[in-house]
């Protein structure tokens, strides 16, 4: 996996306006070269880190990817994870991952953006007065 052209960051960009226009929820995603430790963790970490765990509706979901470490994990807070099925977040990863396999690292990321919004407009409809709470930029850690 390599890092992102400006072209790609501008599509990731567009896919998570696209996604939120039809919920409350929060898409993030957040980038760094390598890895330290399990990509869980560092999802975990980074969730706090940059404010997801904020959200009105606890309904943010990040999406972690370490791009030299071809490591990579989605997580979502509590208000999303109460209401999707079990295996939504692994059959995300899966679809994502076949992105991955075949060298197209935005694709499969705008991939889990995609799936992610779908869930969230489902779950967490648009509200009257709704505002976009967090940046829609990659948050690149290094």
């Amino acid at each position: 996996m390599a890092s992102f052209t400006e072209k790609e960051q501008e599509q990731i960009r567009q896919a998570i306006e696209a996604a939120e226009k039809n919920t409350s929820g929060e898409i993030r995603i957040c980038a760094e070269k390598h890895c330290q430790g399990e990509p869980i963790e560092r999802a975990l970490t980074y969730f706090t880190k940059i404010g997801m765990d904020k959200t009105a509706l606890k309904n943010g979901v990040l999406i972690y990817i370490a791009t030299e470490d071809h490591k990579f994990a989605i997580i979502g807070d509590s208000g999303i994870n109460n209401v999707v099925p079990d295996n939504f977040w692994d059959t995300t990863k899966d679809a994502m991952l076949e992105k991955f396999r075949e060298d197209q690292l935005a694709d499969g990321i705008i991939t889990g953006i995609t799936m992610a919004g779908e869930k969230l407009s489902e779950y967490f409809p648009c509200l009257d007065g709704d505002k976009n709470e967090l940046s829609d930029e990659i948050s690149f850690i290094d």
